[in-house]
C-alpha cells in the first residue's frame, strides 16, 4: 500500500469500469453539442453519476455541471477534475459504427472522451473514499472550444475552496496509454487576426486601371511567415497561420477589398505582444508600399497554458507509479493549440497533461490528430485515463493531508 491504496488495485477498479466509459462516450459521440448549452449531454452525465454520493450541481449560465465527493476521514485539501464536454461544428468522415447523428457536428477533440473518464472516476473514487480526508470536485465544463467556458464557470464559483486542479486531454499523436506533460508553458495562448486590405476595383483585363488587393493580399501572407521566423525569438516561438482568404465576387472583375483571418499563437505574454506590433507594423506598411490601405484587428483568445512545476513533476511521478516510467513522458516543447484551462490554473496551482490514444496498427506521426474529420482513438487508452484522474487525487490528498485553502 502506497498514498493510502494500491496501484495494482487502482488498475483493476479502472478496466472494471472500462466498459461502461465506452458506452458513455459513444453515446455523447453520435450526438455532438456545441458551445456553452449541451442539455443532452448534460443529462448523459448527470444520469452516469446520479447513484454517486456525490454533492451535484448545475450551472445557472451554461450547462455545466460540479459534483463534490468527500472523503470520510475527513477535512483536508480540495482537488478539482476537469473533463471538456463540447464538440466541434464539423462534419465527420472516420469510420466508426458510432459516427456523428449530427449535421456538422463532431467529436474531433475527443471531449466525449474526457467526459466519460472523469465520470468513470467519479465512480472509482466513489469506492475509494474511504481512503482519503479531503474533497474532489469533478467538473464537467462546456464550451472549451472558443466559447470560454471555464472562465464562466469561475465566475459561477467552481474554483471556490479549490487548493489545485488537473485536467487531461487525449492526442492520438502520442503512443496509446502514454501519459505526457511538462513543467511551464504546455499550450499556447491564441488570437483570432483579421485583415481588410482596400484598393480600387476594376476590370480583370485592366488592372493598371484598378489597384488589385489581391496580390497585396497575398504577399502579406508571405510577409508574416517572413516576419515571424525572423523577428521572434525561436526560444520564445509563435505561430501565424492565415487560414481564410476572401475577396471578389467573379473571374473578370478586380475586387475593391480583400478579407483575411488567421490565427496568432503565442508561448508567452512577451512574444504575444511583440507579434501583434509586427502584424500590424506589416500589415499597414505592406499595404501603404502599393498605395492602399489596410485594417487590422484581433480578437484576445485564451491565455498560456502554464503548468505549475511541482505539480508537473508530481503528475509525472503518479503517472510512472501506475503505469511505468516508460508510460510516464515529459514533453520537450509545448503544444501550439489552446485551452481555457490556462484560466483555472491562472488561479490555481495543478497541471494540464496528455493521455495517448493512437489506434492500434497507426504510427502516432501519421494518425488523424486532434480537429481532424477522421480522427479516431484507441478507446482502450481510456483505462490509463480513468486510473489516472484518480490516482492523481488520491496521492494529491495524500501528500497534501491537513492542508486547506
Amino acid at each position: 500500500m502506497t498514498n493510502g491504496y494500491d496501484a495494482a488495485a487502482l488498475l483493476e477498479a479502472a478496466d472494471a469500469l472500462l466498459e461502461d466509459a465506452i458506452v458513455l462516450r459513444r453515446a455523447i459521440h453520435r450526438f455532438p453539442e456545441q458551445g456553452l448549452h449541451l442539455p443532452r449531454t448534460q443529462s448523459a452525465v448527470l444520469e452516469a453519476i446520479s447513484s454517486l454520493p456525490l454533492d451535484i450541481s448545475v450551472g445557472r449560465e451554461l450547462t455545466s455541471v460540479v459534483a463534490d465527493l468527500q472523503g470520510t476521514r475527513g477535512d483536508g485539501p480540495t482537488i478539482l477534475l476537469r473533463g471538456d464536454m463540447d464538440a466541434l461544428p464539423m462534419s465527420e468522415d472516420a469510420d466508426v459504427e458510432f459516427r456523428s447523428e449530427v449535421a456538422d457536428g463532431m467529436h474531433a477533440c475527443g471531449h466525449d472522451s474526457h467526459t466519460a473518464m472523469l465520470a468513470a472516476a467519479a465512480r472509482l473514487l466513489s469506492d475509494f473514499r474511504d481512503s482519503f480526508a479531503g474533497r474532489v470536485r469533478f467538473m464537467f465544463q462546456p464550451g472549451e472550444e472558443g466559447y470560454h467556458g471555464a472562465r464562466y464557470m469561475i465566475d459561477e464559483g467552481v474554483l471556490e475552496g479549490v487548493d489545485s486542479v488537473f485536467a487531461l486531454h487525449v492526442t492520438p499523436n502520442a503512443p496509446s496509454g502514454v501519459i505526457a506533460t511538462k513543467a511551464g508553458p504546455i499550450m499556447a495562448a491564441a488570437n483570432v487576426i483579421h485583415i481588410t486590405v482596400t484598393g480600387q476595383g476594376g476590370h480583370a483585363s485592366s488592372p493598371y486601371l484598378a489597384n488589385d488587393p489581391m496580390p497585396v493580399a497575398a504577399e502579406i501572407v508571405t510577409a508574416l511567415q517572413v516576419f515571424t521566423t525572423r523577428r521572434i525569438s525561436t526560444f520564445d516561438p509563435v505561430v501565424i497561420t492565415i487560414t481564410k482568404i476572401r475577396g471578389g465576387t467573379t473571374n473578370n472583375v478586380i475586387p475593391e477589398v480583400v478579407h483575411l483571418e488567421g490565427t496568432l499563437r503565442s508561448v508567452s505574454e512577451g512574444s504575444r505582444a511583440k507579434a501583434l506590433v509586427g502584424i500590424e507594423r506589416v500589415v499597414h506598411h505592406i499595404a501603404a508600399a502599393h498605395e492602399m490601405s489596410a485594417e487590422f484587428t484581433h480578437v484576445v483568445g485564451y491565455p498560456v497554458v502554464v503548468n505549475d512545476s511541482p505539480f508537473a513533476g508530481f503528475t509525472r511521478d503518479t503517472a510512472a507509479r501506475l503505469f511505468g516510467d516508460r508510460n510516464a513522458v515529459t514533453m520537450p516543447a509545448p503544444v501550439m493549440g489552446a485551452e481555457d484551462f490556462s484560466y483555472l490554473l491562472n488561479e490555481r496551482p495543478g497541471a494540464f497533461a496528455y493521455l495517448g490514444v493512437c489506434p492500434p496498427g497507426e504510427s502516432p506521426a501519421h494518425a488523424h490528430g486532434c480537429h481532424s474529420n477522421r480522427m479516431v482513438m484507441d478507446e482502450q487508452a481510456m483505462r490509463n485515463g480513468i486510473a489516472m484522474y484518480a490516482g492523481i487525487a488520491l496521492d494529491y490528498l495524500a501528500k497534501n493531508a491537513g492542508s486547506t485553502r
